[in-house]
């Protein structure tokens, strides 16, 4: 990303920020009552006060472990249902239904489910965030493996290969792009979902303390917790896209819009290279050599 791009996007922060201060020092109270907000200066202030306790970092970690391991596990689990309902008809026959059935519930409706079906609230709240990102995982991995052409499996079933190799040298890697997708989607439901399970049921947690900062009236408080929660929501969409982009590197890029005039670049520099002879995945475009025609004397 060029220098000019980071500092617009400084130059908006900026200003969002002197005009919540402009708001709150003069008490404005035009339909929008922005008198009883606190000033950027006020939350400043607590927040540095608040990072150099104990609890803030522990409710830091506490939330950051839930989301891990309630995402890895939504992942993991995610990707093989999704697979599965999409090449099997006998997985479509018993688990779509399922998920079709659950998947419009909202993932904070089922804390009392957590609550009576899991012995603490602890893995009642990892439920809840696996529960939220489940099923954006699921749907995206299940219509990414359904667009593959059938061109490439039938092209390693000439060759001799089984189901496994299809499943892990085709379907997979192929799907990635849309698996990344409901990813990038379910990482921020799950810090939705998980906010508000900690603000229910939570014991630790950014949730747990903003709401106890928000019955005890510490308004300034509020806000830390609410730019604590959107910084770690930035973090973690932001791995999960570097993440995304490391896994489908093979696939073809836009060229920069700021080379303009450039011719852009073959995917394949020497005639009759194909993907299997260069590293490329599956989605990359298979080039044919045609034999150049010689002039009739």
């Amino acid at each position: 990303m060029s220098g000019g791009r980071w500092l617009l996007r400084a130059a908006s922060l900026t200003a969002a920020l002197g005009l919540w201060q402009l708001l709150t020092s003069w008490d404005v109270n035009l339909w929008l009552r922005f008198e009883q907000f606190p000033t950027v200066g006020e939350v400043a202030s607590a927040f540095v006060d608040r990072v150099t306790t104990g609890p803030y970092w522990q409710d830091l970690g506490h939330s950051l472990r839930r989301i891990v391991v309630g995402f890895v596990l939504a992942a993991v689990v995610g990707v093989a249902v999704g697979t599965a309902v999409a090449r099997s008809r006998w997985a479509a026959d018993l688990l779509g239904p399922l998920v079709e059935v659950v998947r419009p519930v909202p993932a904070i409706a089922l804390v009392p489910v957590a609550i009576l079906l899991l012995p603490t609230n602890e893995q009642g709240i990892v439920f809840i965030t696996f529960t939220a990102a489940f099923f954006p995982v699921v749907v995206s991995t299940r219509h990414a493996v359904r667009a593959l052409t059938p061109v490439w499996e039938e092209a390693v079933l000439t060759m001799g290969g089984g189901r496994l190799r299809v499943l892990f040298s085709v379907v997979l890697p192929g799907a990635l792009p849309g698996v990344f997708g409901g990813l990038s989607v379910g990482i921020g439901v799950s810090w939705i979902c998980v906010i508000s399970a900690e603000m229910i049921s939570g014991e630790y947690g950014v949730g747990y303390r903003t709401w106890q900062d928000y019955t005890i009236v510490d308004y300034p408080g509020v806000f830390v917790g609410m730019a604590t929660i959107g910084a770690l929501g930035w973090l973690t969409s932001t791995a999960v896209e570097l993440l995304g982009r490391r896994a489908t590197s093979w696939l073809p890029r836009p060229a920069a819009r700021g080379a303009a005039g450039a011719a852009p670049r073959p995917a394949f520099r020497r005639a009759g290279r194909t993907p299997a002879a260069t590293g490329a995945g599956p989605a990359a475009v298979v080039r044919t050599t045609v034999p150049r025609k010689e002039p009739v004397p």
